[in-house]
């Protein structure tokens, strides 16, 4: 007999992509669906993905979004039926939203990258973002406004006592 699994207090996981808000500015975001098959949905339930190396490409004819490098690890209980982990999948929106997206893609220095994946309604949905990428310098600039915030809430909570 299996023994019962203990159900999460969060409700089912969902994975951030930090690096990305580190690389780039973030310019637009979008939430999007994703085509996965069974193991891939039940890795994703059991917390085996990482967002860190994925980016997504445009194709305007036909009208298309592909999501490359994401690693969904492989389901154990789906044996010979399982996925490929790093396979290319598509993604879902509408044919004026890939248009549009496109378009701001063919501007020098633009990409898209994927922000978040998580669960909406019980589907799998990606956050993506329409993203320009950032100098040395800009990095820096976002450490030190980043530790100076930290600073000064730590300050303001010595106050408080």
């Amino acid at each position: 007999m299996a023994k019962n699994k203990k159900k999460s207090k969060h409700g089912p996981p969902s994975f951030n992509n930090r690096r990305a808000l580190y690389d780039y500015f973030i310019e637009d975001t979008l939430e999007v669906g994703i085509v996965l098959a069974g193991s891939e949905v039940k890795a994703i339930r059991d917390g085996s993905c990482s967002l860190k190396e994925g980016f997504i490409t445009v194709s305007v004819d036909p009208p298309r979004l592909m999501l490359h490098q994401v690693d969904i690890g492989p389901y154990q209980p789906a044996g010979a039926l399982n996925h490929r982990p790093k396979q290319d999948r598509m993604l879902l929106a509408k044919k004026r939203e890939i248009i549009k997206l496109a378009r701001q893609v063919d501007q020098k220095g633009v990409t898209l990258v994927p922000l978040e994946l998580y669960f909406s309604q019980g589907l799998v949905k990606i956050k993506l973002a329409v993203a320009r990428g950032k100098a040395q310098h800009d990095k820096r600039r976002s450490i030190a406004e980043r530790e100076s915030k930290r600073e000064l809430q730590r300050v303001m909570s010595k106050l408080d006592r």
